[in-house]
């Protein structure tokens, strides 16, 4: 196990940490979300579990989601209007505190940048610092699939991004920090992980985090001055 004073070392010497924002920063799937309130919650959730737990290629879950899905341009603004998302205790105070210090802060999700830009305000984290999947609707408002070639559609996306923002910045360590597979699977090329529990426990980044919190006041705790 990495000793406390590595881990206070860690998250207070990076200059980047990446969010997971669903089932981390907010404690809603909002593929999920979106899914019970188009009617199909029932299968798009069970594919979900799939692909969090590693059992499913990002890719093909998500096209099947959405195609199972099919939201409309209206769905998606009266979900955000109606069942807006909820921030994960702690986090607003800890994206904050990140932000004092000068630490870029960055969402890379495999959800969608509508729901992740109405996250990113709340946090006041740039649009620029946004990674996220975008839909593709048709004129008339109706779902035209999603936009493949963004990094956060397959497996290994989220380290592509990660691997981006350090060839860009020049940073010289980037913390990961996430509930799912396909976060844990961003280091290498982050600098390290940590796995997330807050809202729900996925037992193989349980079983194979270096550093596994299930409350952020833990990560405040190590940023105090």
């Amino acid at each position: 196990m990495v000793s406390h004073c590595e881990l206070r070392e860690l998250i207070c010497s990076a200059d980047a940490v990446c969010f997971d924002v669903d089932s981390t920063v907010i404690r809603e799937e909002g593929i999920d979300e979106l899914a019970k309130f188009c009617g199909v919650e029932a299968a798009v959730s069970e594919m979900t579990r799939k692909a969090m737990g590693g059992a499913l290629p990002f890719k093909d879950a998500l096209t099947e989601r959405l195609a199972l899905i099919q939201p409309s341009r209206e769905q998606v603004q009266r979900l955000l209007a109606e069942h807006p998302p909820h921030l994960t205790p702690g986090i607003r105070e800890l994206v904050s505190r990140l932000q004092e210090r000068n630490v870029q802060v960055f969402l890379i999700s495999g959800g969608f940048r509508s729901i992740v830009e109405h996250v990113a305000a709340k946090l006041n984290i740039p649009t620029a610092n946004v990674f996220a999947n975008r839909l593709k609707f048709y004129f008339n408002g109706e779902y035209a699939g999603f936009d493949e070639m963004q990094p956060t559609a397959e497996s290994g996306g989220k380290g592509k991004v990660i691997r981006f923002l350090k060839e860009k910045f020049h940073f010289k360590k980037i913390i990961m920090i996430g509930d799912g597979a396909t976060d844990m699977e961003a280091c290498p090329p982050a600098d390290a992980f940590i796995g997330f529990g807050g809202n729900v426990i996925r037992q193989q980044v349980k079983n194979n985090a270096k550093w596994y919190i299930t409350d952020f006041v833990e990560l405040l705790g190590e940023l105090e001055e």
